[in-house]
């Protein structure tokens, strides 16, 4: 009987190492240790957008373009005028005075001198010389003597030549000669009450009325 207990035992190892043999190979799958710390890309393909977020993507900011004015007048009665048409039609404006400048003066004078007095002296004796001098009074030429303001360069030249032949030492300043215009700025809640019809009508009763867009700041108000 122990030969036949052998037998069976021999027959179980066989069995068994046969099972082993059979059995699938199972593969384990290894992470790189460095993927733990790999930020995630966030990556959005165009196609699964929304239609308005690739809108958003690909229009730049819209800009200001400054204030929108009305008028041009050389006088303020006229913009007075078009404001009050302007309330009448629930539009919000505000009357505006620009200077511009259009030219440039340029005035011939002499430096003050060490005290009043001595200025006044010395505006006698350009006076007794029957040259047209007036003593300045503010600003920082006060108590110097003016010569006069002229429109072209080369006229303030010639008094300068002149002065000098009498050993005068006279100076000149660039005045820039401004013009005012008064405008109607309208407010920007307002803007779009004035229509085509709107504008239509107003440049009909004012032929000499502009449109302009300028800055916002820096525009002195009239009152």
């Amino acid at each position: 009987m122990r030969w036949l207990f052998f037998l069976l035992v021999l027959l179980n190892v066989f069995f068994w190492v046969q099972h082993q043999y059979q059995s699938p190979v199972r593969i384990k799958e290894v992470v790189p240790l460095d993927a733990y710390d790999r930020p995630t890309p966030n990556i959005t393909l165009l196609s699964e957008s929304s239609p308005s977020s690739r809108k958003d993507a690909g229009q730049p900011a819209s800009s200001d373009g400054g204030c929108l004015f009305l008028g041009g007048f050389d006088e303020e009665s006229p913009a007075l005028s078009l404001e009050q048409r302007l309330l009448s039609l629930d539009i919000r404006s505000e009357i505006r005075r620009i200077d511009t400048e259009v030219g440039v003066d340029y005035w011939v004078y002499l430096p003050p001198l060490a005290s009043r007095q001595a200025s006044l002296r010395q505006l006698r004796e350009l006076q007794s010389r029957n040259i047209d001098s007036y003593i300045i009074t503010v600003g920082d030429l006060a108590n110097g003597i003016s010569l006069g303001i002229f429109s072209r360069k080369d006229s303030a030249e010639g008094v300068v030549a002149r002065l000098s032949e009498v050993d005068y030492s006279a100076l000149v300043r660039e005045l820039p000669r401004m013009h005012s215009k008064y405008w109607v700025q309208v407010s920007a809640a307002s803007r779009d009450q004035l229509g085509d019809g709107v504008m239509g009508s107003l440049k009909a009763d004012m032929p000499a009325l502009q449109f302009r867009h300028m800055p916002c700041t820096g525009i002195a108000s009239s009152q």
